[in-house]
């Protein structure tokens, strides 16, 4: 595994921490973990899946389907990372 540099140098996990290992759990399965270890995994999984889809395949409302998934994938990266840091609960 790659080691996360603003954790090594900083101290403080990035919105990212936890993707690597959250991708290693779903290659074996544990499809569960990987929502526990990092929750924007699956918007992350249907926003790429969307965009190679969209690369061949035209659709109807392709912009707002597009906008919409990148909203909702950010918004599960920074809750989720303010959940983790403890500034909600």
């Amino acid at each position: 595994m790659l080691p996360c540099l603003n954790k090594k140098f900083f101290g403080v996990d990035c919105l990212g921490c936890g993707m690597q290992r959250s991708i290693v759990l779903l290659f074996k399965g544990d499809f569960i973990a990987a929502f526990y270890m990092y929750p924007a995994i699956y918007p992350i999984i249907a926003l790429l899946l969307f965009l190679g889809l969209n690369f061949f395949i035209t659709f109807k409302y392709s912009k707002f389907i597009k906008m919409s998934l990148i909203l909702i994938t950010s918004l599960t990266i920074i809750i989720s990372y303010l959940i983790k840091m403890k500034i909600i609960s």
